[in-house]
């Protein structure tokens, strides 16, 4: 039987070769703990570690590599810096957080779970229609009491992109700190954390074709943040615990491949993106492209197919296409996409909707077959 065709890029991606051969030696030759350093195999292992975080640095312009802490991926990013900095802001009398309801599940659970606990006031912020913000409405959200601004960088259901540097110079304005997911920008859009006025930026390495179980949080110098797990005092005492030296090696090379290629890729795929749309849309009446297409990431595309639910759409497109209904994290317990709720789409788009992810090994002809199954498939459930 044949492979079905990948478009779920947003969830994950395939390791890219280049990659794994970089990581492969310090699986077995190269097997040293970062932390010995009374011998070779762990100066070389720690060496292996400073070199990838010197390349994380510069790939997201940080003012020196030590401000790179290594993690197990952005959820886990995500939660040493909002709970290690508002643990600090609260004290300080700064418990107010502007945030939106869109963000990943790993930023709103984290906030979700520290007012209750009566640390924290949010504020969650709706996108307009086209699920996108506006700066004013961030500006007009803050307090007196607003220490913290979180806002991801591009959404991982319908690839809107944020204006980043518009909230980074509102939270220098008002001497905020500004956390950022950046899990979906990461590899494909140009970052440079000083240039957008990022404190707090969050990273995985699974996006951007590295391995899974690794990923990177920014942590500004003049940004303090207390531990919320405690251990061997590793990574500036905020991630303690053995460096996984062969992932991380794995994450440094996978981020510069994808800059090196990063202007080349966003041509190709966003014109496979836009043949996938007018394929689609010439083919099949009554969908709805959910987002604006102007503030899109190149390669996402999120439909609705009304009078069909996504659920059985993607059951009946099982062994022919890898597609989504939203976020990876939630498809377990699906009751429709939070995101599209906040945008005011009607239940109908919501219970519908498909999210399309194109990757760097996605092919004109996977495109071009996609198109009819996709056709025939929705035909099928409507008829």
């Amino acid at each position: 039987m044949e492979r079905a065709i990948y478009l779920d890029y947003h969830a994950t991606t395939p390791v890219d070769p280049r990659v794994s051969q970089e990581m492969f030696p310090f699986f077995q030759d190269d097997f040293g703990n970062a932390g010995s350093l009374s011998h070779g195999f762990g100066e070389k292992a720690a060496h292996a570690i400073d070199k990838s975080r010197q390349i994380v640095a510069k790939m997201i312009g940080a003012g020196s590599r030590s401000d790179v802490i290594f993690t197990s991926g952005a959820t886990e990013s995500n939660n040493i810096a909002l709970q290690g900095v508002l643990k600090v802001l609260s004290k300080q009398g700064k418990s107010h957080v502007v945030s939106s309801a869109i963000e990943h599940k790993s930023v709103l659970d984290v906030l979700a779970c520290l007012e209750d606990q009566k640390l924290i006031d949010v504020s969650y912020l709706s996108p307009d229609k086209d699920g996108c913000f506006k700066i004013n409405a961030i500006r007009d959200a803050l307090r007196p009491d607003t220490g913290l601004l979180s806002f991801m960088f591009v959404n991982n259901e319908i690839g809107i992109i944020n204006p980043i540097k518009d909230i980074g110079e509102l939270s220098r304005q008002h001497g905020l700190v500004f956390h950022c997911d950046a899990t979906q920008a990461a590899g494909k859009l140009p970052i440079n954390v000083d240039d957008l006025g990022v404190d707090l930026l969050s990273i995985s390495a699974h996006k951007i074709y590295g391995p899974k179980g690794v990923g990177a949080l920014y942590v500004r110098n003049s940004c303090r943040l207390e531990p919320i797990i405690y251990g061997g005092g590793q990574e500036r005492g905020l991630r303690p615990g053995t460096l996984p030296v062969p992932l991380i090696v794995g994450l440094a090379k996978a981020f510069e491949v994808a800059n090196l290629e990063m202007s080349a890729e966003a041509v190709r795929i966003r014109r496979m993106r836009d043949e996938l749309l007018k394929g689609l849309s010439g083919g099949i009446k009554d969908i709805v492209v959910n987002g604006s297409m102007e503030q899109r990431l190149y390669n996402n595309l999120n439909i609705s197919f009304l009078g069909v639910k996504s659920d059985t759409l993607m059951m009946n497109l099982w062994n022919d296409l890898a597609v989504s209904s939203g976020s990876a994290c939630t498809s377990i317990n699906w009751e429709g996409s939070y995101v599209l709720k906040a945008m005011g789409a009607t239940s109908e788009r919501v219970n519908s909707a498909i999210r399309f992810g194109l990757g760097r090994m996605t092919t004109d002809d996977e495109i071009a077959k996609a198109i009819p199954i996709l056709r025939a498939a929705v035909a099928k459930l409507r008829a």
